[in-house]
This record gives structure tokens, sequence and C-alpha cells, in this order.
């Protein structure tokens, strides 16, 4: 008897929490009750390797994942998309399929094009398997109700159907496909950096319908009020001078001995980069030293130059004390000027930005020290700017043309200094 009312205790109990607890337990209605944690923590991993926050988190907003962020471009802004499992604007009603197809394809469920402002060309290189369990950790997401207007492009980009051209003429769907020739590591970086962490979309110089330049991966592009600098092995200009450990260093925690981590790859560290393993850290750094990059831009203009005249007089009163007059600044704490090939990048748009509006370097959980580079926007004249910024670029070994007082006057107009 004792037993038999147990029995009824256990089974009112498990009825009570069924239907008291139900509604927390909900999945999808295109998914399975069940859940398969290994392949959600693959998902999650390969959201954060994807930059998935990046775009699709608004910084203004508490929702994670909840899209509206406004995503700059050469022809106008795109929202990013609500990527939570809500059915209604979200990607809650999306089959796998579907899914995959947007993240790998450029095609919505409705048959629409999407815009690459979504890395689809970079994607397109994961596996079906990759994209499904990306899909199966988003789908543990709250699902949030925030519809998005995605498409805020001026005529006539706003036209989608413009994109079957452009897929014609720049997307090339297909897996990734190893070099036999080359180390399982190598390999593995190949993969990431050109798939999943899809560098080459700030990268790789564009042309002028945004497509990448054939002939020069990984050599630098203008994008967002920034440079993204050439991270080729290019002595001159790219990474040649950084070790396997700098690269990993400043991708583990924003810093290293010759640079740190501002603007849209400050983020890009916070939110993605400083929580990869290790061993994908490394394959990336060995792959991107074994890229060929180009030469120095030609030779540094000599002292006598009136501008290198007036910019070094800038340096030493504005600039030496924190980077010395050697230029070398102090590792993992101030960039590196002398040795940094940044500075010598085809176009000095952040080298202006910086000294115009400052910057604050990344915070990360290994290097919780984030210093700030003070604004000079306010002090220094557009030809001072321009003639400060034209003696880094010709010194110390860098060679690169003189930055004019109207490429200094654009950066201040484009981003006016605050109140």
């Amino acid at each position: 008897m004792r037993d038999l009312r147990r029995q009824l205790a256990g089974a009112l109990g498990a009825a009570w929490f069924a239907t008291a607890c139900a509604p927390h337990l909900a999945v999808a209605d295109n998914q399975p009750s069940g859940q398969d944690f290994s392949l959600i923590e693959r998902g999650r991993y390969l959201a954060v390797l994807a930059d998935c926050t990046g775009c699709h988190t608004d910084p203004n907003s508490e929702v994670q994942f909840g899209g509206g962020r406004s995503i700059e471009t050469p022809f106008g802004n795109v929202l990013a998309s609500n990527i939570t499992p809500d059915n209604d604007t979200g990607i809650g009603a999306w089959s796998d399929d579907e899914f995959d197809a947007a993240v790998r394809f450029g095609k919505r469920p409705d048959g629409k094009l999407l815009y690459p402002a979504m890395p689809y060309p970079y994607y397109t290189h994961m596996s079906r398997a990759d994209i499904v369990a990306i899909r199966a950790w988003l789908n543990t997401l709250p699902s949030v109700h925030n519809p998005v207007d995605e498409n805020q492009l001026p005529f006539p980009f706003n036209i989608r159907t413009g994109m079957h051209a452009w897929d014609g003429l720049y997307f090339s769907p297909g897996l990734f496909k190893p070099d036999p020739g080359k180390s399982a590591q190598w390999n593995r970086g190949a993969y990431l950096v050109s798939g999943p962490a899809h560098c080459a979309a700030c990268h790789t110089p564009k042309t002028s319908l945004g497509g990448d330049v054939s002939g020069k991966p990984l050599q630098g592009y203008a994008i967002q009020g920034w440079y993204a600098p050439d991270i080729t092995g290019s002595e001159a200009l790219g990474l040649g001078k950084w070790s396997v450990e700098d690269i990993v260093a400043y991708l583990r925690t924003g810093h290293n001995r010759f640079s740190a981590a501002t603007g849209p790859m400050a983020e890009l560290v916070a939110d993605s980069t400083s929580r990869l393993s290790d061993a994908d850290l490394e394959a990336i750094a060995v792959f991107l030293k074994d890229q060929a990059g180009p030469a120095a831009n030609g030779t540094p203009l000599p002292a006598s130059d009136p501008a290198m005249v007036a910019g070094s007089a800038i340096f030493r009163d504005r600039c030496a004390g924190c980077h010395g007059l050697d230029g070398k600044g102090s590792p993992y704490l101030i960039p590196d000027l002398a040795n940094a090939s940044s500075v010598a990048a085809h176009e000095p748009t952040s080298l202006l930005r910086v000294v115009i509006h400052g910057a604050q370097s990344v915070a990360t959980e290994r290097e919780p020290t984030s210093p700030a580079m003070p604004a000079f926007g306010w002090q220094l004249t557009d030809a001072q700017i321009a003639a400060v910024t034209t003696y880094v670029r010709n010194n110390w070994g860098h060679a690169a043309p003189a930055t004019s007082p109207g490429e200094a006057h654009d950066v201040r107009k484009r981003m006016p200094m605050a109140d």
C-alpha cells in the first residue's frame, strides 16, 4: 500500500511539473524536443568564431542577437537582422535548410537575395553541418520580438534584383578545399581566415562594386572610417615583423609588443578572437605569416622636406612623451610606431583618425588595461596633422606618400569633434 501511495505521489508530482513548467521548456516548432548539447556547444563556438555578435547585436541595446545594428557600406547602410528564435521577426520559423541557404548562399526564405554585408561569400566555405550547429545554438537563445527593416540603402542599391549580377561577378559558392601540400595547421588557418572568420571582408581591397579585388587578398582596405591594414606576411606593410606569437597575443588579448586593437578590430577581439582556442589562433597566425604581400610604397620622403621638418617638431612636442623620440613606445601598452608597418598603409585614414579623435584600445580578460590615445584634433590644424602624419609614415624606415591637409580635413569632417 505504501509503495502504491509513493507511485501515485510520483505520478501526480510529474504531472504538476509538466503542467507548471511546460511554458518554460518550450522549444521552437521545427526543432525536436531533445537537445544535443555537444552540437549546441559546437554551434556556440562557431558563432563566436564567425563573430555573429558583431553585426546582429545592437551595441545600444541590451538585447543579444536581436538585430537592428546599422552596418555601414560604401553604398549606404544595412540593418542587421534579428537572428533570435522568434517566429515572427527572427529565424524561429525557418527550417535548417532555409537558414543554411541564407548563411552560405545569400538567399532568404522568400527567395530574395541578401546583400554581401552578410558575409555569405566567405561563409560559403563552411559546411552545412557547421551552419546547422550554429542554428542549434541560436535556438537556445531567448526569443526576441524585434522587427527590423534591413534595407536602408538608397536607390538604386535598394533594388535586390541587382544582386543577381553581383553574385555572378563576385560570388563563388563552394566548400573550403585543403591544400595537400600544406600542413594540417596551415589548412586549419586557411579555413578559418577564408571562411568563418571572414577576414577578407575588411582586409581585402574592394572594387567599385564592393567585390574583392582579385590578386590582392588581405592587402588592406578602407572601411567604416578606418583602414583595415595589410595582414599578409609583407615585411614593409603587413605582419612580416610579427612572429606567430605576436599575432596570437594580439588576437588573444588585443595587445602585443607592436600594437593595440582599436576601432572595429577592438570589437572583434572582445567578441570573437579573445574567446577562441589557442590552437585556432596559432593556425590563423601560421597561415597569415605565409601569405605573400606587397613591397614598400617607394622611398621615404627626405628629412629636409618641409612637411617632414614640421612633422618632426610636432612629434617631438606632442607625441614623443609617450611614443619616445625613437617611436618605439612601450610594449603591450603604447604602440611601437617605428615597427608598426600599418602606419605606412596605402591610406592614412586610421592614423589620421587616431590623431584627430584619439582612440581607446580594447580591454580583455587577459589584458584588462585599455590604454587610450588622446585626441589632438582640437589642438592641431589640418596642416599640422598632415605634417605629423607624414613624418610618422616616412620615418624609422617607413615609406609612404605625403598626407595632405585635405585628407586630414576629410577625416575631421566625417567625424566632427565632440563638444
